[in-house]
C-alpha cells in the first residue's frame, strides 16, 4: 500500500483588523486582517478554547475579542479499495486526531526520522482521555514503560540529531491508519474512527516496533479480541 502524501489541506481565516494607538511602534500581536494557516493535523479547533501556556500571549487574547478560527485536516490517508469503492472517508474521532498529533510530535522527542508504530501508540497514551488509553493502563501499559521499551529497541539517539518538523509516516503506520479506516467501513455502523480503531491497527502491524513494544509489555491476541469485540458493537463511541 503506498504511503500518503504528507501535505494537508489549507483553509483561510479571517481576522477582525484593528488599529494600533501608534502605528509606528510595531507589537508581535499585530492582528492581520487575511490570513492563511496551513496545518498538517487534522480536526476543528476554536482559539477561545485552545490553553495558553505562554505569559507573551495571555494579554493578547485578553485585551481582543475572541476569534473563532475553523482549521479542515486529513490524517494520511492512503486510497484503500474499500474508500476507492464507497468515496466516503468516515470522520475521526477528536481524540484520534489528538493522539495522532501527539505522535507525531513525540517521534520528534525520541528524534526519529519518521513517524512509526511506536510514535503513534505514544500518542495515544498521551492524549490520555480516549477508551484506547485507558484500556492500556488498566493492563499496565503506560507511557514510561512503552519508552522504556523504545529505548531499548532504538537504542539512544545521536545528541545533535533532529527529526524533521512533521517526519513522515511510515508504511507500517500508514497501514495501521488505512485498517483501521476499512475496520470502520465493514462495520457499516455510522460515527467516528477512534483510537480504538487505531490502536487494533497497530496490532496488526506484526513486525512493527509498535507491535514489538506491545508484546513486550504484556498485550496479546486476547486483548486484541476484546477490543475488537468492543468496537464491533452498535454505537461504540471513543468515551464508551
Amino acid at each position: 500500500m503506498a504511503a500518503a502524501a504528507n501535505s494537508l489541506s489549507a483553509t483561510s481565516v479571517v481576522r477582525p483588523e484593528y488599529k494600533q494607538s501608534n502605528p509606528n511602534i510595531p507589537t508581535q500581536n499585530t492582528l492581520i486582517p487575511h490570513e492563511t494557516l496551513k496545518c498538517q493535523w487534522l480536526g476543528t479547533i476554536s482559539i477561545n478554547k485552545l490553553s495558553l501556556h505562554s505569559s507573551n500571549l495571555r494579554p493578547f487574547f485578553a485585551k481582543r475579542p475572541s476569534v473563532n478560527a475553523t482549521i479542515s485536516f486529513s490524517l494520511p490517508t492512503a486510497k484503500s479499495e474499500s474508500v476507492a469503492a464507497t468515496e466516503k472517508i468516515p470522520k475521526w474521532s477528536s481524540k484520534a486526531i489528538k493522539s495522532f498529533a501527539m505522535g507525531e510530535l513525540e517521534a520528534r522527542k525520541i528524534k526519529s526520522s519518521n513517524t512509526d508504530t511506536e510514535a503513534l501508540l505514544m500518542g495515544i497514551l498521551i492524549e490520555g482521555t480516549s477508551f484506547a488509553s485507558k484500556f492500556l493502563r488498566s493492563n499496565g501499559i503506560t507511557l514510561l514503560k512503552v519508552r522504556d521499551e523504545i529505548l531499548k529497541l532504538r537504542g539512544k539517539p545521536e545528541m545533535y540529531y533532529f527529526s524533521p518538523e512533521h517526519p513522515p509516516i511510515t508504511e507500517a503506520a500508514q497501514r495501521a491508519l488505512d485498517w483501521a479506516i476499512d475496520e470502520k467501513l465493514k462495520s457499516g455502523e455510522n460515527g467516528e474512527i477512534t483510537t480504538t480503531h487505531i490502536l487494533l491497527g497497530l496490532w496488526q502491524q506484526k513486525e512493527s516496533p509498535g507491535y514489538q513494544v506491545l508484546v513486550a509489555l504484556g498485550f496479546d491476541d486476547d486483548k486484541a479480541k476484546e477490543l475488537h469485540s468492543l468496537i464491533s458493537k452498535p454505537g461504540f463511541a471513543e468515551d464508551s
